[in-house]
């Protein structure tokens, strides 16, 4: 007994050792595959000068990367109850690790593309597993605070990315990126091949090969029609965007009638009769979408706009991202004591609040004010992001937390997608409203003008999403599992088998 109490008590937030070892080495390995998203950004020119490709060839290393994760997160949930965790993870990693080590010794564009789609089948598996194992492990009372630990990973990891970037692409070859990555991939793997254990064992489902074919055209479609609008600044007429949007709006509709007849569907959409979990998906959503919209635009303001270099762009964005690190387990204890309502009110009142001021930035806009803003934008953010989300799968049964997990993260995908074309549709048609293209050609600081014009209105668009966001945050309640297992099952040792 003594023994027992001691190992929990080692375990802290995660109730036993062997669930810290668990979580912990999966943070790591959820940590470095998120860093990865965002390191490619500031390096692509480089890419292109290098392998010799033009633009819109070597941006198919982004949204090739989006469109592996769109399409396979929402099988995360099939994957997670299909396989052991420990094989899962393992599986993951691995594809991810060989993809790093393909990308850097690349010797063309295709075998680094090929290495960018292993990365992604890798790191689309590796949150949704890490957060079903939380919650899962953890009992309901302290996973606020077992999320907020995750939220330093997943919120700053993205932050420091394209700082980190700037910085190496400025002094070395851009396959430094993939290399100080890799070491880092191989011990992840490694730790967890020793240390790792499963959570539960597998219930092996059978998968319906047709809710598999379009859940991959619908959300598939969805991320690539979106990406490839965003890529052509915002245009939504060719055929390019409009087919895949349609195949995947189609697909989706049908996707959506066979999961709700089917008994085992590939992704249970009744996770969305659960109030709370509705309410909470959509605040995701739009938060989402403001985070996308000031770490797409900031940048271009500060380059074009005021004539700030890539690495000084990348700098303003530090600051948030260490105020979202340091805030994200705070949040997680307010959370676990007082519940989510008030935070999001708050976290969205200052999201507002900052994207209400972005709105009004000139030229004369000092660097400084524009940092301080952006790390409130950002101190909003983390005050909301993981407590929303906590409270939104506490209400599921523990039956659908693979699920609703699985939903969650695939529609924060086609968010950003969708927020990233939405916003720059409504910066190009303001800017070209301000003045003619031949005019902003011809006048580089009409030209300045007009782009502020426009993205004033892309951030005041922004803002009256997430007003809609802080509305809605007033009618949450505090959410307690549906199904009495949930506080049986949570905080359990794990099995010592592996």
């Amino acid at each position: 007994m003594n023994q027992q109490a001691s190992t929990q008590a080692g375990g802290g937030t995660f109730g036993s050792r062997e669930n810290l070892v668990v979580v912990t080495v999966m943070i790591l390995g959820v940590f470095v595959a998120i860093l990865n998203e965002t390191l490619l950004n500031v390096a692509l020119s480089r890419i292109m000068q290098e392998l010799h490709v033009k633009p819109e060839i070597a941006q198919w290393l982004a949204t090739g990367y989006l469109l592996v994760i769109g399409v396979l997160i929402p099988v995360t949930a099939y994957l997670i109850a299909r396989f052991t965790t420990r094989g899962l993870f393992l599986t993951a990693m691995g594809l991810f690790t060989i993809g790093t080590f393909a990308a850097a010794v690349a010797p063309g564009f295709e075998v680094l593309l090929i290495g960018r789609v292993l990365q992604a089948a890798g790191t689309g598996v590796l949150f949704p597993l890490l957060t079903n194992v939380v919650f899962a492990t953890v009992p309901v009372e302290k996973r606020g605070s077992a999320m907020g630990m995750i939220g330093i990973v997943i919120t700053f990891a993205p932050a420091i990315g394209p700082t980190l970037s700037g910085v190496l692409v400025e002094h070395f070859s851009w396959r430094v990126l993939f290399y100080s990555v890799l070491p880092i991939a191989v011990l992840v793997w490694v730790i967890a091949y020793v240390k790792l254990r499963n959570v539960s064992e597998p219930t092996r489902p059978r998968i319906d090969l047709l809710s598999l074919a379009l859940s991959t055209l619908g959300f598939g479609g969805l991320v690539y029609g979106f990406s490839s609008a965003g890529e052509g600044g915002g245009a939504m007429a060719g055929a390019g965007v409009l087919l895949p949007l349609a195949v995947g709006i189609v697909s989706l509709a049908l996707f959506t009638w066979r999961q709700l007849a089917l008994d085992e569907p590939l992704l249970d959409l009744r996770a969305f009769r659960y109030r709370i979990f509705h309410m909470s998906t959509w605040i995701t959503i739009i938060v989402m979408m403001a985070m996308f919209s000031a770490m797409m635009l900031l940048p271009i303001f500060l380059q074009n706009a005021l004539g700030y270099g890539p690495l000084q762009a990348g700098l303003i964005m530090l600051p948030g991202g260490v105020v979202m690190g340091i805030m994200s387990p705070i949040t997680g204890r307010l959370f676990d004591r007082f519940g989510a309502k008030w935070l999001a009110v708050v976290g969205l009142g200052l999201t507002a609040h900052s994207l209400l001021q972005f709105a009004f930035l000139t030229t004369s806009s000092s660097y400084l004010a524009i940092m301080l803003l952006n790390t409130l934008l950002m101190l909003g953010i983390s005050m909301l992001m993981m407590p929303v989300m906590t409270n939104a799968l506490n209400e599921l049964p523990p039956r659908l937390y693979a699920h609703g997990t699985a939903i969650i993260s695939t529609l924060q995908q086609v968010a950003g997608a969708v927020g990233t074309v939405l916003l720059v549709s409504v910066m190009t048609i303001r800017s070209d409203r301000y003045a003619s293209p031949a005019q902003q050609a011809a006048d580089t600081g009409l030209a300045r003008q007009a782009m502020i014009a426009g993205m004033q209105s892309a951030f005041l668009l922004a803002f009256a999403l997430v007003v809609v966001a802080w509305v809605v945050s007033f009618f949450l309640k505090r959410a307690l599992p549906a199904e009495a297992e949930g506080e049986q099952e949570g905080g359990r040792r794990l099995p010592t088998h592996s």
